[in-house]
């Protein structure tokens, strides 16, 4: 039997994490030849240059350097990474390209694929995260691509009305939850060995990125953010690094003296890997700042999290996630309510809106089943008319 040659895009710390249970299922599975190309921040060296976190053999790097963190340089950086892999797949050709989410980076890996005519099948797509640009990137990833594995039915009703055929919309759940039924998370002890910091309670684990959509500084909303964590002095906190969008300098700042100035309750990292930073949200009493791991895979956890301002907004949200302004005043008072053991008890038997795990296995079944060569050229879905 002829394999099938499918390419997997990742670009970050945080899509590996989703994509890694695909990837090796994909590896194992003697219907496919995958072959991974690593990009964005797995290549940055100031971005914790994440490439041994891939666990599996790496076919291409394709670079998308930025020379600062401006937005200039985020569409300059685009246009290489477009290059790249315009040439990567060139090389390799894939019948399948593989992407999640809606980075630049994957942005430029759809349009390369889409310009040579490869099918993409894409993963989190339908969604909205109204504060960042990632918003717009996302959806025109899915215009795409042929196959759409969504997390959730109103992400899945979201890109037929994009005019995607529902014969290829999915709903396979979200990768992340995956990824927690299949970590071996690390004891405290050891955890906090590694981290250079003794693991008590409350333990608080914190990830804010930019907000690409913002118009003012970013300053203001990280400033409200450490002085709401001034205000719980006995906590011990775990951060993490600052991702490549634009205005990630000023952030990544900030936290670093922070952390510097409280040395003997921070510990602060450029990258946990997956396996750490599960462990610790494991552990946490609470995640806060403006991931979509606090959206996601926070809940699934039975840990409450602390989603600061609208860089999340739109995105379906399970009853621990508490969504605050950016000011200080109201972090607090969330951070109080996160801790608050009524409340813990009040979500521990919510429902999740992503469900439970089988993402992995529900993607690669399908990616069998499907006649790649039948998927273009792509038609339009027109809604049906209301009148």
């Amino acid at each position: 039997m002829k394999k099938r040659r499918i390419a997997l895009v990742t670009g970050s710390r945080a899509d590996w994490g989703l994509l890694a249970g695909l990837a090796r299922r994909l590896a194992s599975d003697p219907r496919f030849d995958l072959r991974i190309i690593a990009t964005g921040a797995h290549l940055e060296r100031k971005l914790g240059r994440t490439l041994a976190e891939i666990d599996l053999p790496i076919a291409a790097r394709v670079p998308a350097p930025q020379r600062d963190d401006s937005k200039k340089a985020a569409a300059q950086a685009t246009g290489k990474a477009l290059a790249g892999f315009a040439e990567a797949f060139e090389r390799m050709a894939p019948e399948m390209v593989v992407v999640l989410g809606d980075r630049f980076e994957i942005f430029a890996a759809a349009a390369a694929a889409t310009m040579l005519s490869i099918p993409i099948a894409h993963i989190h797509g339908g969604e909205l995260t109204l504060g960042a640009v990632d918003d717009a990137l996302r959806h025109a990833i899915t215009k795409m691509a042929h196959l759409h594995f969504t997390a959730a039915k109103p992400y899945a009703r979201r890109v037929v009305q994009m005019g995607e055929s529902p014969k290829l919309v999915f709903v396979a759940g979200a990768p992340g939850v995956d990824a927690i039924a299949e970590a071996d998370f690390i004891d405290s002890a050891r955890l906090g060995r590694d981290l250079g910091l003794a693991l008590h309670h409350p333990l608080l684990l914190v990830t804010y990125h930019p907000v690409t959509q913002r118009k003012d500084d970013e300053a203001k909303a990280v400033a409200a953010l450490l002085n709401a964590l001034d205000r719980f002095p006995k906590a011990r906190i775990v951060m993490t690094g600052v991702n490549a969008d634009p205005g990630r300098a000023k952030i990544a700042k900030r936290l670093a003296a922070y952390a510097a100035k409280h040395a003997d309750r921070v510990s602060l990292h450029a990258s946990l890997g997956q396996r750490r930073y599960l462990s610790v949200m494991a552990l946490a009493d609470a995640v806060i700042g403006n991931s979509s791991s606090g959206i996601i895979e926070a809940p699934a956890l039975g840990v409450p999290t602390i989603d600061i301002g609208n860089r999340q907004g739109g995105r379906l949200k399970a009853r621990s996630v508490i969504g605050v302004a950016e000011s200080a005043p109201a972090i607090a008072r969330a951070i109080a309510r996160a801790l608050d053991p009524a409340f813990r008890r009040s979500v521990r038997r919510q429902m999740l809106p992503y469900g439970g795990p089988g993402a992995a296995a529900r993607m690669q079944a399908i990616l069998a089943a499907t006649d790649w060569s039948k998927l273009s050229p792509k038609p339009f879905h027109d809604l049906r008319s209301s009148r």
